[in-house]
């Protein structure tokens, strides 16, 4: 995203801790500074005559919410305040704060849409729907224009891959390119909206100039709802290879079912996912250089 904006002929800064992004993947025009959206001093510097803030500062597994939600907490929903607080103190107008379709939790209507009651299943959700209660509540109170997109499961190239709970589609990838097995929880019937990087940042652009945004709360995903086991089958299509899968339907695999309603994205935002599953896991196989034989 900072990339597409000084492409854009934008001016951006950067704050970043590096506890998973790679600083050398920023376009060079890109005003990078290493440290902890908790700092208020270094926000301070940094938003001076700034007129729109991307909030994505976040710890973002849900498994490891779960072993550490203090943490969570901590980096979540304080940072949040802390973002806040320092650009009601500066005088920055709007923001946009990055949340996630986990608030939901799990649901029987489908496609879910953002007047369904949010009823988060994990630590990490419950921390997204807490900043944006603040995110909310603080721009009401100071006069800032707030925006709040709830991403749904984004991939694409480079996305971070720890040792311990990597995300779904990078950690599938590695192990089909390698021959190994794809092991997975539940069924594998369980479905998730998978929205391809370069579909998201369109709409978080788009959300930073919006007119009648204000307080919205906005869904952002492909649509198109996906199992576990499309998901693997549709993997192995891209990178021709037959695919091995083991599911340890002993293990919960999160929510049953997960599909993002469109409607109030393109009535608000103008936004229409362009990238079908396929083709935006072909591009990340071809662009990610850990993916290469």
């Amino acid at each position: 995203m900072a990339n597409r904006l000084v492409e854009d002929g934008h001016e951006v800064r950067v704050i970043d801790d590096l506890s998973a992004g790679d600083q050398t993947r920023l376009d060079s025009r890109v005003l990078f500074t290493r440290g902890d959206v908790n700092d208020r001093p270094k926000l301070w510097t940094l938003l001076q005559d700034v007129q729109c803030v991307y909030h994505l500062a976040a710890r973002v597994s849900v498994a490891e919410s779960i072993l550490y939600p203090r943490e969570y907490t901590t980096a979540n929903v304080g940072g949040t305040v802390s973002v806040m607080e320092a650009m009601r103190d500066v005088g920055v107008r709007r923001v946009v704060l990055v949340s996630s379709g986990a608030v939901y939790g799990e649901n029987n209507i489908q496609p879910l849409h953002e007047s369904l009651p949010p009823d988060p299943a994990s630590p990490y959700a419950v921390s997204k729907l807490a900043a944006e209660y603040y995110v909310r509540t603080i721009g009401k109170l100071w006069g800032i224009e707030t925006v709040a997109l709830r991403v749904f499961n984004a991939y694409g190239p480079h996305q971070s891959l720890p040792a311990a709970h990597a995300p779904v589609i990078p950690r599938f990838i590695k192990n089909a390119l390698s021959g190994a097995s794809l092991v997975t929880y539940g069924s594998g019937e369980q479905t998730r909206d998978y929205v391809y990087v370069s579909d998201a940042v369109n709409a978080m652009v788009a959300a930073a100039t919006a007119n009648g945004v204000d307080r919205q709360v906005i869904n952002v995903g492909s649509g198109i709802e996906t199992s576990v086991r499309d998901l693997i089958a549709t993997i192995s299509e891209v990178i021709q290879k037959p695919v091995e899968a083991i599911y340890n339907s002993a293990e919960r695999g999160g929510v049953s079912r997960m599909q993002a309603d469109l409607s109030r994205a393109k009535a608000l935002l103008d936004y229409e996912p362009r990238l079908t599953l396929a083709e935006g896991l072909r591009r990340t196989v071809e662009n990610d250089p850990r993916f290469k034989n």
